[in-house]
């Protein structure tokens, strides 16, 4: 394998725990987590993980700026800055979405790890963010863009190597469950599961994705991220297994279902999952589960990608009650 380059900023492994109570309340599969929001970086998440190559790749570029961009509440932001501002680099952020009366959540840590805040509507972040890389090199300046949810064959690493830390945890689940969205996190599971003969099955519920559009990003980044480890390897789409069931509200839209499973999480096992993300997964999980979907004498562990800041903003708090 070749030499990556990679810097050491997340809190490894994370610990996989049993879910005892939920997993008897819902009358099986056997339920575990792996608790990727313990990262350490800024409350964590699965962001890390991919930051750990993505910043490594901007030094070696003699980068002094991280921009990228992401939805007002970001998680993936959030830690972006938290890695710039761990390693001395300036930051850029181009946010989308309703802007609070005051800073919250996500965006009041964006704030205090002192990135720069730019708003754009939806309908031109990528035009804004790609002119805003445009001027900081015009300035001078040594901009590394770091894509939307650090999902390029240099992030999706931070995941192949983590199926290789949960291979050697020695962990026998039949299920890795997870929400999906940007392609990096599946791509690099489905490649680490390869690659390190883990034979375990890889379930994305996608958040905001139609299936076959997923199941086709997913492919093509884990075969370009395969090159990075020294050779190509071939993946279909039609091996992406990707449940498009649960994202018609639109990203970022309470739902009962995704109420119902952070008040399920918590009430059964003190145990805090987001409104977005992990909350529209464990929901997905939940329905499967009362559907019959996973045998009841299997394990299925949910892979808990972190977002729980996101708790805190008004429009996902006062939703929740």
């Amino acid at each position: 394998m070749p030499d990556i380059r990679r810097v050491r900023i997340a809190h490894l492994p994370t610990p996989i725990e049993e879910l005892p109570r939920l997993s008897k309340f819902l009358g099986g599969p056997r339920l575990l987590v792996k608790r990727d929001d313990q990262t350490g970086l800024a409350f964590g998440g699965n962001k890390t993980r991919k930051l750990e190559f993505l910043v490594a790749e901007a030094q070696a570029l003699r980068a002094n700026m991280l921009i990228t961009a992401g939805a007002l509440q970001s998680n993936h932001c959030r830690q972006t800055a938290a890695a710039a501002a761990r390693f001395g680099l300036d930051c850029k952020l181009i946010l989308s979405g309703e802007l609070p009366e005051r800073p919250e959540a996500n965006l009041l840590l964006d704030q205090l790890f002192k990135a720069e805040l730019i708003y754009a509507d939806r309908s031109r972040r990528d035009e804004i963010l790609q002119a805003t890389y445009d001027d900081a090199r015009q300035q001078g300046r040594r901009p590394y863009l770091v894509p939307f949810g650090g999902s390029s064959a240099t992030g999706a690493l931070g995941y192949a190597f983590a199926m290789q830390e949960y291979v050697e945890q020695n962990v026998d689940a039949d299920w890795i469950v997870f929400p999906s969205s940007s392609a990096g996190t599946q791509a690099g599971m489905m490649l680490g599961a390869r690659v390190f003969e883990c034979k375990v099955k890889v379930l994305g519920i996608s958040v905001d994705e139609p299936q076959r559009n997923l199941q086709q990003r997913v492919a093509a980044l884990a075969i370009e991220t395969s090159r990075r480890l020294g050779s190509r390897i071939r993946f279909l789409a039609d091996e992406v297994a990707v449940n498009a069931d649960y994202c018609a509200a639109g990203y970022g839209v309470l739902t009962e279902a995704e109420r119902e499973a952070i008040h399920m999480f918590a009430q059964l096992e003190g145990l805090l999952i987001d409104p977005v993300y992990t909350g529209r997964a464990a929901a997905g999980m939940i329905d499967l589960i009362r559907k019959g979907f996973f045998k009841k004498d299997e394990t299925v562990l949910f892979w808990h990608t972190g977002g729980t800041p996101a708790l805190f903003a008004e429009k996902y708090a006062s939703a929740l009650f």
